[in-house]
């Protein structure tokens, strides 16, 4: 796959226990995905509540295109592409910050922080023609928030944030966000960032992944039974209560709930012990009655993957931001719980640096796994991934939404299902492309 002039059929190398390798490392595929998934969907780009002040603005990406996350003089959040409508030069250079105005450096064109162009300088060498009111900064065509978590479409249509995300992600999205007592996230603690050399999709597959835990992060595992006497490693046995979720439109989650009513009761018990544990678990109650309170600190927030960037995972929004086709880049962001003792949000950060921190004793595990992954896809003998643990013993369960066993690998050929899905859609791309194309994977695979 190396001329890019052909429609890549899609079927041929996406089955429904099985992704061909060269899905990870073909540099068309990984061109067709910035287009159609990362250029035309919703797209995850950040919390409302990094920017809380008019003026506040942060600059991220959709897909590989810079946008400008700002709060407007106004109140209101708004997406700018990053471009100048003069000669297209970048107007924000710092990755965040305050400001009434951008200023392109180029010539000098001055825009307010809704996008609106506010100066032109030497303004008397346009003719009558020129209406300052046709050149502001560019907006992301759609842009839509759910409890504070923005997205963003450079797609002018397409189906609205609500049909994306569905009920039952908005169902964990609630849990995450409700475990503050004042049902508000503060995303401001800090960013931890790590790139790797491998292709994207290797993260977000690992981070759906109840198979690896016990052999990945052994040492992890046993330094916490050394300290604790808790025995992490049962909650991803094969032997373990705990699922894997497929929520729909390609988004999944590892759900421990089963295991947690099992063996969360001591933990709530030891709450009111804890530093700050009573006086949250009192405002808790206070806020959702004690039904509610027990269910949400039962799930402990969630551990889902929204399609196609955005993963929560204990106390952090991860966002996963494809480079090249072997380059990703990874932000990390804790939340802290607005209305809960200091010491609360303390105890959660202290939690995520020891397993996600520079000298945390996890992240980095996964990170070797990744390019080993991308090392093994150079030997093509036999090209396939196999993905087919637990396949065919999901089952329905009574949300609507497919269940399997916390080690089964019914997340990762869900998000395949969606990613062949949004791949193989007509547009643009496909036209410029041509004809299909029809390639070797059933020579060489298992067809």
């Amino acid at each position: 796959m190396k001329n890019g002039q052909a429609k890549i059929d899609y079927n041929e190398f996406v089955k429904e226990d099985r992704v061909h390798g060269s899905m990870y490392t073909d540099s068309d595929v990984y061109q067709e995905e910035l287009d159609k998934i990362f250029h035309r969907g919703w797209v995850y780009v950040g919390h409302a509540s990094e920017i809380p002040n008019p003026g506040d603005f942060r600059v991220t990406t959709i897909g590989t295109q810079s946008v400008i996350m700002v709060r407007d003089e106004s109140g209101q959040v708004q997406l700018l592409m990053n471009r100048c409508t003069h000669r297209a030069n970048a107007v924000c250079q710092v990755e965040r910050g305050n400001t009434k105005i951008f200023r392109c450096a180029y010539h000098g064109w001055t825009y307010r922080n809704n996008g609106d162009l506010q100066g032109v300088t030497y303004h008397d060498r346009y003719g009558e023609w020129f209406r300052k009111e046709d050149f502001g900064l560019r907006k992301v065509p759609r842009m839509g928030m759910h409890r504070g978590f923005i997205f963003g479409s450079l797609s002018p249509v397409g189906i609205t944030l609500d049909e994306h995300l569905g009920q039952p992600v908005k169902e964990q999205l609630d849990l995450f966000v409700d475990l503050s007592p004042e049902g508000e996230l503060d995303v401001t603690a800090g960013t931890h960032k790590y790139g790797y050399r491998a292709n994207w999709k290797f993260q977000v597959e690992n981070s759906m992944d109840g198979y690896h835990p016990n052999f990945v992060h052994q040492t992890f595992f046993t330094n916490i039974q050394h300290r604790t006497g808790a025995k992490l490693t049962n909650l991803f046995a094969s032997g373990s209560t705990s699922l894997t979720r497929d929520l729909g439109n390609g988004h999944v989650m590892l759900d421990y709930r089963p295991y947690n009513r099992e063996h969360g009761r001591r933990m709530q018990e030891l709450l009111p012990t804890r530093p700050g544990g009573q006086a949250y678990l009192d405002a808790m109650i206070a806020r959702h009655g004690a039904a509610r309170a027990e269910e949400i600190l039962t799930a402990g927030g969630t551990h889902l993957f929204i399609f196609p960037n955005l993963v929560l995972i204990g106390v952090h929004l991860r966002v996963i931001r494809p480079v090249t086709v072997d380059q990703t880049e990874v932000f990390l962001y804790p939340a802290l719980l607005k209305g809960v003792p200091a010491e609360v949000n303390a105890s959660r950060l202290r939690g995520h640096e020891s397993f996600y921190g520079p000298a945390g004793g996890g992240a980095t595990d996964d990170l070797e796994m990744f390019e080993r992954n991308q090392i093994g896809l150079s030997a093509r003998v036999d090209p396939w991934l196999v993905l087919a643990r637990g396949f065919r013993q999901e089952r329905p369960d009574v949300d609507g939404t497919v269940v399997g066993q916390i080690t089964d690998e019914l997340t990762q050929r869900s998000i395949w299902r969606q990613w062949k899905k949004v791949m193989s859609q007509d547009g643009d791309t496909a036209a410029r492309r041509g004809k299909p194309r029809q390639l070797a994977a059933t020579a060489v695979g298992r067809g």
